[in-house]
Order: C-alpha cells, then structure tokens, then sequence
C-alpha cells in the first residue's frame, strides 16, 4: 500500500487545514499526588475543569457517599502498565482508607474521581 498516494503514485493533497476544533488535545493523564487542576477553555466558549493529580476519592458505601484517601492503584482492566505508573481512569481498581474500590467516571474529563466501595477493610 502506498499511503496517501495514488494509483499512479500522485500524491494526494490536503483541500484545506484543520480547523481550532478539530485539532487534537494533548493527552491528559491523571496521576496519584497532591490534588492538580487545570481550566480548559471548550468550545463555545465555556470552561471544563480537568484534574491532572489527586489523592482523594468519593466512595459510595450503600447509599452513602464518603471522602476517602487513595494509597494506591491496584489494577487496570486496560492495561496493566498503567497501574505501575498510578494512573487514575475509568474502571480502575484502586486502594483507598476505606478498602478497595473501583473508579467509575472519567476522571480527566470531570475534574474529580468517583468509586465504588468492593471490598471493606478488615480492621
């Protein structure tokens, strides 16, 4: 295959740049430390706070919802790199105060973590 050419082996030539809006984003990875926040203007002109470091989690217990320390992330379903590196993502089982517990939003989109209470520390 010849990317980005032709049959004749012309090249294909781009109508036009990207627009501001289509350009991608850097990469925004949430790490365990000192909570980090950043303010991102979206468009239309609206602001998205995106959180970049944090070492508190909401921890739904029942019908309770409790602040809880985390101390470290046990697993990742996606890949198992990305626990060694302590990175805070959707469906990530991490170690809180309270026991273990699984993220369940997306943490660099919202700006904070919500997890899910699975197991409960044995005193």
């Amino acid at each position: 295959m010849r990317k980005g050419r032709k049959i004749t082996g012309g090249k294909y030539h781009k109508q036009r740049k990207k627009k501001l809006y289509e350009k991608q984003n850097q990469e925004r990875v949430v790490t365990l430390g000192e909570t980090k926040r950043k303010q991102i203007r979206v468009r239309g002109g609206s602001i998205k706070t995106v959180l970049l470091k944090t070492s508190v989690a909401n921890v739904v217990i029942g019908k309770k919802v409790q602040k809880a320390e985390i101390i470290n992330v046990e697993e990742t379903p996606q890949n198992t790199f990305l626990a060694r590196q302590n990175r805070l993502l959707k469906g990530a089982i991490i170690l809180t105060s309270l026991g273990k517990a699984r993220i369940t939003n997306r943490p660099s989109q919202e700006g904070y973590v919500n997890a899910v209470l699975i197991e409960e520390k044995k005193n």
